[in-house]
């Protein structure tokens, strides 16, 4: 089965298959896309286009929703979710153990790999709400396509991650994020019938080899900065500065290092789904 209509709702299948998600340049600016890592998916199926105005326009006639397809929050998602989830139960989709299966906006890891098999149709300059909460970087991102849940208090608990695309080219996108406690403008969602994962949780390490990068940003910091603040006055004849002066060029050796590393570095390790960091649980 390719494609399922549920609720007038036309839904893709996405082959069971792997996506590589973030960043490996080791800038410091790509610092909050990092790490580059590996998320295997199995089969599931996403709708091809966004929810459209006429669609939820439809559903909305049997709900008591706001039947604008670009203002979402927390209250009005469930209550479509749950209308959906009901729909799905009951329906003769030939899906074998619909318990087993759940409906919900994808995860970072579905929505990039619908976009990479070419499954979903993308506006430029769109913002499209995905199932995981919000996070500074990839470190403890799920491995198996599950959404990754916030892990913490306070307000952001509350947030949702999005997907942003850029405004003239749909292979460049971004992450942000938004609040679904209130009404948010600009958004629209696509829904996922996916598998509910089981078993133990593979996600990528919380914590990176913080020696190991410490021991390349200093020798670069040497290579790229002191080193040649020392080298150029003495090849310019001006070796007495180089003694003299040694504060100021170590100074301004050490500017030139800190700043080159925010743009350059070696590219950081691909973290494959073997080497994730293995969560032991019963409850999913």
């Amino acid at each position: 089965m390719t494609s399922l209509d549920l609720a007038g709702l036309s839904f893709q299948k996405v082959n069971s298959c792997s996506v590589f998600i973030g960043e490996n340049k080791g800038g410091w600016i790509y610092a909050g896309q990092r790490p580059r890592h590996e998320v295997r998916l199995p089969d599931f199926y996403i709708m091809e286009s966004s929810l459209s105005e006429e669609e939820l326009t439809e559903i909305s006639k049997k709900l008591d929703i706001e039947s604008n397809s670009n203002q979402w929050d927390e209250e009005k998602l469930n209550i479509l979710l749950n209308y959906l989830d009901t729909q799905f139960h009951e329906s003769d989709i030939a899906i074998e153990d619909k318990s087993k299966w759940e409906i919900r906006c994808p995860s970072q890891g579905e929505w990039y790999a619908s976009l990479e098999n070419k499954k979903i149709i993308v506006k430029t300059k769109a913002r499209e709400l995905l199932s995981d909460g919000t996070s500074s970087n990839h470190r403890g991102a799920m491995m198996d396509g599950r959404p990754k849940k916030f892990e913490g208090f306070g307000p952001m608990q509350y947030h949702k991650a999005v997907v942003e695309i850029h405004p003239s080219k749909i292979d460049i996108t971004a992450l942000s994020s938004i609040p679904m406690d209130r009404p948010n403008n600009g958004v629209s969602v696509r829904f996922v019938i996916s598998p509910v994962r089981q078993g133990d949780i593979v996600k990528v390490p919380q914590n990176a080899d913080f020696f190991s990068n410490f021991k390349v940003e200093i020798f670069w910091t040497f290579v790229l900065g002191i080193i040649p603040s020392f080298a150029i006055p003495i090849f310019r004849g001006m070796g007495s500065y180089a003694t003299d002066g040694w504060v100021n060029l170590l100074f301004g050796g050490l500017c030139v290092g800190f700043v080159s590393g925010a743009f350059w570095r070696p590219r950081r390790p691909t973290i494959m789904y073997e080497q994730g960091e293995t969560v032991t649980t019963t409850r999913q």
